[in-house]
């Protein structure tokens, strides 16, 4: 069979099959589909041919997305990246340009699941500029026969990508506006005085800028860095650095910070540090941008001084943020402010009540009693009492959560010595919810340190009754 027909065969079948692929068998299908776009690559030299058996593969879409539960999105990759790139690669060889053009169009006609614009959004890296404007009045012919706004809408999005490979901005313009209006809102004014910008017109796209009203927060970020990059075109400097510093002010960051520095000069570095540290610490409520910004910037002390005063205002929610400073704050031998970070964690998890996040509680836990050890001189933190509490809450608060502690402490290591030489003594072991059907109580507190030799032999005792074969010695 020759070349050319197998591999239209293996599409008339990715065509005709029906059967369900699962979100779990996703990233199987992807693989599949790649395989295929390989066996093109090999297998195929001429441009044309290649082409066109690329622009077949994209008319699967309606097949493949039809019966394929793509949320994590690896199917849809394959076709936005990967046979985009081969198609482009096909495409540079190809001679014949007026029947590429055409293949594009009559591909991207029927683009119902948003991934056939990928060959227009490419289209300037194997199209000449005339082919280009070809393509828009197509395109702007099929807008205005369109009755329906959304089909319309489509097709001028292709024409303000097309306008915008080829640098033409008021054509960006006059389609951004036939598409949502004479005012076509923040996001509109946003792109246009993007697409502006590319086309070194700073003035034009400025203007576009300041028709947004003062007090809107919508893509605030993304203006700014229009701005930034017009007024450094401009070279106005001081408004440049007004900029930077409210961009700044608005999320602190160290990438934010050295920006700030690189416009107004480096010997005002420390003054500006310190006039940002004093707005932070002056500020009642917490943040924990704020925090991460002092810790990157090394300010230690005041980090911790910051996070201290604000304790009531931890919320493990955020574990986001929280647990990098906890870590940091750990690896820096600073025992209070990470355990205040990890019982925030911790507490969290607790409140919440999710099962599935107590293995992550365990691990929180581990490291606060790592943390509540007494110091090399022998005195033990104001801390270790609190969270030895803080277990015993834990666990007859959440019995689940104690049987998670307990089943991870017998199965790390498989051995209890060597737990104990990487974690210390390991947690109380309690009862074992799946192996137990009643807990075994053990009269046993906190402060033994798990050393009196009757609720050892109480321990071990009850393991071996178990019918599992669970040990813990």
């Amino acid at each position: 069979m020759p070349v050319d027909k197998e591999l239209k065969s293996r599409l008339s079948t990715l065509k005709r099959s029906r059967r369900f692929v699962r979100w779990g068998e996703s990233a199987g299908l992807a693989r599949e589909l790649r395989d295929l776009l390989q066996q093109i690559e090999d297998q195929v030299e001429d441009a044309q041919l290649g082409c066109k058996l690329v622009a077949d593969f994209y008319t699967t879409d309606h097949s493949v997305f039809g019966r394929c539960d793509d949320s994590s999105g690896h199917v849809g990759d394959v076709y936005r990246y990967d046979a985009c790139e081969l198609f482009v690669d096909y495409a540079k060889h190809c001679v014949d340009k007026p029947w590429l053009t055409k293949l594009i169009l009559k591909t991207s006609l029927k683009d119902n699941y948003g991934v056939r614009d990928a060959l227009v959004n490419s289209a300037e890296d194997f199209l000449p500029a005339a082919q280009l404007r070809w393509l828009i009045d197509q395109y702007q012919q099929v807008a205005e026969k369109g009755t329906d706004e959304f089909p319309r809408r489509h097709w001028l999005y292709q024409i303000e990508s097309l306008a915008r490979q080829l640098k033409d901005a008021p054509l960006f313009e006059q389609t951004r506006r036939a598409a949502w209006g004479d005012e076509p809102g923040t996001a509109g004014c946003v792109d246009i005085a993007r697409v502006y910008l590319e086309c070194s017109e700073e003035q034009t796209a400025l203007d576009w800028l300041e028709r947004i009203p003062a007090g809107e927060s919508f893509q605030q970020q993304e203006r700014d860095e229009l701005l930034l990059a017009i007024y450094d075109r401009q070279g106005d400097k001081q408004r440049q650095a007004e900029v930077a510093r409210r961009s700044l002010r608005r999320q602190r960051s160290q990438s934010g910070f050295e920006r700030w520095i690189s416009i107004v000069g480096e010997d005002q570095r420390a003054d500006l540090l310190n006039q940002e540290i004093r707005i932070i610490l002056d500020a009642p409520l917490l943040s924990l941008t704020d925090a991460a910004f002092l810790t990157a910037m090394e300010q230690w002390d005041t980090a911790e001084s910051y996070l201290q005063a604000r304790a009531e205002q931890l919320n493990g929610d955020h574990y986001y943020a929280l647990l990098p400073l906890a870590e940091t704050f750990a690896s820096l031998a600073r025992p209070l402010t990470a355990s205040l970070l990890y019982r925030a964690l911790l507490d969290s998890i607790l409140r919440r009540a999710k099962t599935t996040t107590y293995s992550h509680g365990s691990r929180y836990l581990r490291k606060l009693d790592l943390l509540a050890k007494p110091s090399a001189t022998g005195a033990t933190s104001s801390h270790t009492m609190f969270m030895s509490n803080s277990y015993a809450s834990s666990t007859a608060a959440k019995p689940a959560f104690g049987a998670v502690m307990n089943t991870e402490t017998m199965n790390a290591g498989h051995d209890r010595r060597g737990w104990k030489r990487q974690f210390g003594n390991p947690p109380l072991l309690r009862y074992i919810t799946h192996v137990r059907k009643e807990p075994v109580p053990l009269d046993i507190s906190l402060e033994d340190n798990y050393s009196s030799p009757k609720s050892t032999e109480t321990i071990r005792t009850s393991t071996k009754e178990n019918s599992h074969g669970y040990r813990t010695s």
